[in-house]
């Protein structure tokens, strides 16, 4: 019925723009930098009063066609700069407005400033950067996740993730995973503070609201003691520069996907307020079997600019969801012989005749900020974000893997699990007790923060910036009753072993019921203090700076159920890390059209909790802390080249990060049951490579871009075996040796290229196409578990590529500017592996252990999907 309704309104509104169209006319122009006359490419320029809008070129140049009889001015806009308004009164025919100077503004300027300079300006901060707009966003989102719009982007894989359900999506840069890419909102950051990864289901609703997206690679712009070892997202909302209006979309796609939208906006009234919200809902299926989900989105800000001195701004948003996933690789013969193809998910099952997930996630995490502006005088002013934010949630999976993995309603290997059944079991059990049940690893949290950034200008030519980021966090860890299944309770008794600890000793024979806390119950306390000292120097073509950030990471582990109340021991000792990076960086602008750039960096940061408490959830831990865990050290440096002209921009960058003493770790068990923690230091890799981007407008109608990504990520030392004679052990154990210099880092293809093109075939008509490719993508692997007989590399997936298209239709309909939207992303339906981990074995006795295509565990990726939307603007 949606499909139908949608088709007929189509047809309505093409017949409703083709009777209506008429053109008044055509303004021209170009966006310059008031104080550097370079050009400001991606400059919004809007028919004021209405939601009609073009983007600055390349060279900052626009042409905007005018079919509104009534249109007096046009209204230019772009990040940092104060909007100016132009008047075009009596508009008839074409009007050349000529070069269009933009000057820095404060207010707007501050909102960049409170993210401790986050934002990279363009041929003058030394970074490789690559900014991608709000319209590319709405025009090509479809039903991508926000990080596979950076999927273009050099160095950068970005897929959804192995998991494969709504939110599931993962990334990588330069090699890195995403615990070691800072992601920053709005200048806060949103890496998790124990693991250092970012959920992106709790972020969902961030593509409608989004003004401006920079990928940094690399070190990053960032002053923050951020974890930018392979670079730097920043995601800039709207606020105080959101334009008059909003929007109401209906988007349909494959696989019953649908998500309705909205966003209104007050613009920034006479009064120095500006209110902005939005909100969405998003249903479907998966494309993979049994990944159905169900997802909102809100966000809202209040801004108010109370003086020429002082703005306040205050953002919330948040993502509440609930989505099926996979957690269980398979061979790729496996899924060859399944009747559904690499459709397969052996995680899900059938009850009542419905289908469900017995995999999944739920979360929801608002986060609120409050931002305050002020400018002190002519030459300092200080920005401060006072943040929060409470997650709630986890995931869902059975008591028992083994035995709802063989329960199933016909075939052992390729039909749904059999729900019912499962209940039965419980039902006929004796004494009311679960057989098979469906549980929840539970990840809450409450995290608050304050960033705060003051910069003196100390002369024409030389800044300082100086700043606080205080945070807070508590993670509270338990596994819990989801759902009993037809079961009265759950039998959850303290057992307290040599290879185990589960239960509460506090409750020794609970009889759990859905919602109970079961088996372990523990809090990871996270505190961070830092700061940051910045100098900028600017002259003529040249641009440089020197940074310096200090953090101590305290981290602190409370067990309530492995402890009595009254045991001391409950609560950890406090374990303190600090860290500290140094980083530096010029750009020299050559002329107009040529710039070279180079950076340096030197980190050393605080392991991740799992190594400080290696275990996490796992029985061996005791609260014992790793007395030998050790900082991480990265050296980075890297070489850039930019190229400008009316019609070509282009970058070429060379970067090479050496990353020393990777947290690598094994537990051994001593002779009372207890944990002995021993690091395996001297772990080093090596990442270095080249990256290629250009854009180019041989017209105005054609925009062809482009990108190439050679890395070389490899392992660069082996470990020679280590003999530990802890007096706990019952006798002296060896570890190794490990085998791993030369091998290539996992997780990611080394090579990619994509190439884009962007067509305006006829006024109100743009189509599109993205190419991209991946190769040199080995398989995952845990290096402290390769077998000592292993011989060969792990294996490689096949090279493989990806095209997507899509159409854009912008046209007028009751006298508000609409659009219809299509996509089709995989268009040839590639069948490709997007995830896959290392297996070592021996063909025959005796022989040695390798990888092969038949041993390694894998996901395949998505097939062709398509989405439709009708976007309409008022």
């Amino acid at each position: 019925m949606k499909k139908c309704l949608l088709f007929i309104i189509t047809l309505v509104i093409s017949f409703t723009t083709v009777v209506s169209a008429f053109a008044q006319g055509t303004v021209k122009g170009k966006v310059v930098d008031g104080t550097t006359k370079d050009p400001l490419p991606g400059a919004t320029v809007i028919l004021k009063g209405t939601s009609q809008a073009v983007p600055a070129g390349a060279d900052g140049t626009f042409t905007l066609k005018v079919d509104d009889a009534n249109a007096t001015a046009i209204l230019i806009n772009f990040i940092g700069f104060t909007q100016k308004e132009i008047s075009i009164a009596g508009l008839n025919g074409t009007k050349n407005l000529g070069t269009i100077s933009l000057q820095p503004s404060e207010s707007s300027l501050n909102e960049i400033l409170v993210t401790a300079n986050s934002y990279a300006i363009e041929r003058e901060t030394p970074v490789a950067m690559s900014t991608i707009s709000s319209e590319l966003i709405v025009e090509k989102a479809s039903q991508q996740e926000f990080p596979e719009l950076l999927k273009s982007t050099p160095g950068v894989y970005a897929t959804k993730g192995s998991g494969g359900g709504y939110g599931d999506a993962r990334i990588n840069m330069r090699g890195f995973q995403s615990a070691n890419i800072a992601v920053m909102i709005n200048g806060i950051p949103v890496n998790d503070m124990e693991s250092g990864r970012v959920f992106w289901s709790n972020w969902a609703g961030l593509s409608d609201v989004t003004r401006s997206t920079q990928t940094q690679r690399g070190l990053g712009a960032s002053k923050v003691a951020v974890p930018s070892i392979g670079g730097t997202i920043n995601i800039q909302t709207k606020t105080t520069d959101a334009i008059k209006g909003g929007f109401i979309s209906q988007a349909l796609g494959n696989n019953n996907y649908s998500k309705t939208a909205f966003s209104l906006s007050t613009g920034l009234t006479e009064k120095g307020w500006a209110f902005s919200v939005s909100g969405s809902k998003s249903t479907g299926d998966g494309w993979f079997e049994g990944l159905s989900y169900e997802a909102y989105s809100y966000f809202f800000n209040v801004s108010k600019i109370i003086n020429d001195k002082h703005t306040l701004s205050l953002t919330g948003f948040g993502a509440p969801q609930t989505h099926g996933s996979r957690f269980e690789r398979k061979g790729i013969q496996f899924y060859k012989d399944a009747p559904q193809g690499i459709r397969f998910n052996p995680n899900w099952g059938v009850q009542n005749g419905e289908a469900r997930t017995i995999s999944g996630n739920f979360y929801h995490k608002p986060q609120l900020a409050l931002n305050h502006y002020w400018t002190i005088d002519n030459t300092s002013f200080l920005s401060t974000a006072l943040y929060g934010s409470l997650g709630t949630g986890g995931n869902a999976f059975p008591n028992n893997a083994n035995l709802f993995l063989t329960t199933r309603t016909g075939d052992p290997n390729y039909s749904p699990v059999d729900i019912d059944k499962l209940v039965d079991m419980n039902v006929e059990s004796a004494d009311g007790s679960a057989v098979a049940f469906l549980q929840s690893n539970r990840n809450d949290h409450k995290w608050v923060g304050i960033l705060s950034t003051y910069q003196k200008e100390l002369n024409e030519n030389f800044d300082l910036l100086a700043g606080l980021d205080v945070r807070h966090y508590k993670g509270m860890h338990f596994n819990s009753v989801r759902d009993l299944l037809g079961a009265e309770y759950v039998v959850d008794n303290y057992v307290a072993t040599s290879s185990r600890t589960s239960g509460d000793i506090n409750n020794p024979s609970k009889m759990a019921k859905n919602g109970d806390k079961i088996g372990y119950n523990w809090d990871g306390l996270v505190n961070w203090y830092g700061g940051f000292l910045q100098g900028e120097y600017k002259t003529g073509p040249l641009a440089a700076f020197v940074s310096l950030a200090l953090s101590n990471t305290s981290y602190q582990r409370v067990d309530h159920f492995r402890f009595l109340k009254s045991d001391p021991n409950r609560e950890s000792k406090v374990v303190n890390f600090l860290g500290y990076q140094t980083k530096g960086g010029a750009n020299y602008n050559l002329n107009e059209n040529h710039n070279v750039f180079a950076n340096v960096g030197y980190f050393e940061k605080a392991p991740f909790f799992t190594t400080v408490f290696p275990g996490r959830d796992a029985a061996t831990n005791q609260n014992t802390p790793n007395k030998d865990a050790e900082h991480e050290k990265i050296l980075s440096y890297e070489l850039g080249y930019g190229f400008r002209n009316s019609a070509l921009s282009a970058n070429v960058n060379l970067y090479r990060t050496t990353w020393k003493d990777r947290t690598l770790s094994r537990t051994l068990t001593a002779q009372d049951g207890s944990p002995i923690f021993v690091n395996l230091l001297g772990v080093d890799a090596l990442h270095q490579g080249v990256e290629v981007d250009f854009r180019y407008q041989p017209i105005k109608t054609v925009t062809l871009t482009g990108m190439v990504s050679v890395g070389d990520w490899t392992w660069v030392n082996d470990l020679a075996a280590i003999t530990i004679e802890n007096p706990d052990l019952s006798k002296p154990e060896v570890i190794g040796p490990f085998k791993i210099a030369g091998l290539k880092v996992g997780d990611a293809p080394q090579t990619t290229a994509a190439l884009g093109l962007d067509v305006n075939v006829i006024e109100g008509l743009k189509i599109g196409a993205d190419y991209n490719y991946y190769a040199n993508f080995s398989s995952d692997f845990n290096p402290v578990t390769l077998p000592n007989n292993r011989v060969g590399d792990t294996w490689k997936a096949p090279d493989y590529s990806l095209l997507d298209v899509n159409a854009v239709f912008k046209f007028k309909f009751a006298g508000l500017s609409a659009s219809l939207i299509g996509n089709v992303n995989n268009v040839l339906d590639s069948e490709y592996i997007s995830d896959a981990v290392a297996n070592f074995a021996s063909p025959k006795v005796d022989e040695p252990a390798v990888s092969t295509a038949a041993n390694t565990s894998v996901y395949f990726g998505a097939g062709r999907t398509w989405t439709t939307t009708l976007r309409i603007n008022f």
